[in-house]
């Protein structure tokens, strides 16, 4: 087995630190990864946490990796020694379903395997996560990280960037169509950028009016505070796509106002309590409102190329992987522009504490 050094936690109400682990040995199918950055998501707080009732201790999160190939296996086609390549939220899926037949292994119908929290197909245990030295994973979920892309600003694409650019691509945002993007925190500032770089006319939705300046910078035509009557009431009936990215409990009923008929609401973010959803606008214009995740594997890549192409990458902080406490706690505080990065290089001299 490899042995790797990392960062997790022992319990839901311990801060994260060092510790050691086990990965499997690179089968004939597998890549060996040396893992350069690593993004944070809101997701790996609330696993690290156990927010979401499965977490098995010790837990290692982080799902927006990207690194370099140093091993592969005799069976590998796709990669080689020194690639650029990144793995994202998934690691595996029955690969046979109808959904993983149409490349949404993200919809898997017997269930994906995620790179953390799932579990482990040859060793078994829990999966581990990117905030480690290396990572091995099947060929088959591993993705190729374009030259034009800057490995640190990249990491976020894994998770962020999918999770807005697959709602974008499937609801068909391009020219003509005027896109919505409520909320500008790691996801939002994603939508901003990516409808954008699609052609459509994208407003930003915000509470804060401090985000004007930074929304019109990422590509939004149109910044609205979402408090300010008047300014909703100003574009009532015209969106034919709305992303709402916020993950608190807020009223969507201003949105819905906002919708042109047949137009479509999609919730990204995902509240702790249920949202209350107004009935009588869906039924009055034919309306929808409808959720949507990560993209599948095909997907993640051509969004990683789209992004190449476009000269999009996320707004990081660089941050050593000693400082991810108090990274939770200020991602908490919505006090970051707007992405986390973790240079894995601070691992190298960390003394790591066995299972």
């Amino acid at each position: 087995m490899l042995r790797c050094d990392g960062f997790g936690t022992r319990g839901a109400d311990q801060p994260l630190g060092p510790i050691s682990f086990n990965r499997r040995d690179v089968g004939a199918q597998d890549v060996q990864i040396e893992i350069l950055f690593c993004g944070v998501c809101h997701s790996d707080l609330h696993f690290a946490r156990n927010e979401w009732k499965f977490t098995v201790y010790p837990a290692v999160p982080g799902h927006e990796i990207v690194g370099r190939v140093t091993k592969t296996g005799p069976g590998v086609s796709r990669f080689s020694v020194g690639d650029r390549v990144g793995v994202g939220c998934l690691v595996d899926s029955c690969r046979t379903c109808p959904a993983c037949r149409q490349g949404l292994e993200q919809y898997c119908e017997t269930g994906s395997i995620g790179t953390y929290g799932g579990t482990e197909p040859v060793i078994g245990g829990q999966t581990h996560g990117g905030y480690a030295s290396h990572i091995v994973v099947d060929e088959n979920f591993v993705l190729n990280i374009p030259d034009a892309l800057e490995l640190s600003a990249a990491a976020p694409l894994l998770c962020a960037g999918i999770t807005l650019y697959s709602p974008l691509k499937h609801w068909q945002a391009g020219p003509g169509k005027k896109v919505g993007i409520i909320g500008l925190g790691g996801l939002g500032h994603m939508g901003v950028k990516l409808a954008h770089a699609m052609g459509a006319h994208t407003v930003l939705f915000t509470t804060s009016p401090g985000k004007v300046e930074d929304g019109k910078k990422l590509g939004a035509d149109e910044v609205v505070i979402s408090k300010n009557t008047e300014e909703m009431a100003q574009h009532r009936a015209s969106f034919d796509l709305i992303l709402d990215t916020v993950a608190a409990t807020h009223d969507l009923s201003p949105y819905f106002a906002l919708l042109r008929r047949d137009a479509t609401l999609v919730q990204l973010g995902a509240p702790g309590e249920p949202l209350a959803i107004p009935v009588l606008p869906l039924i009055m214009n034919r309306l929808r409102f409808a959720g949507s995740m990560i993209g599948g594997i095909a997907e993640t890549q051509e969004m990683l190329d789209f992004c190449a192409a476009k000269n999009i990458a996320a707004e990081v902080e660089v941050i050593a992987m000693q400082q991810i406490n108090e990274a939770y706690e200020r991602m908490l505080k919505s006090d970051v522009k707007y992405r986390f990065s973790i240079d894995m290089s601070s691992l190298t001299g960390v003394s790591t504490q066995n299972p």
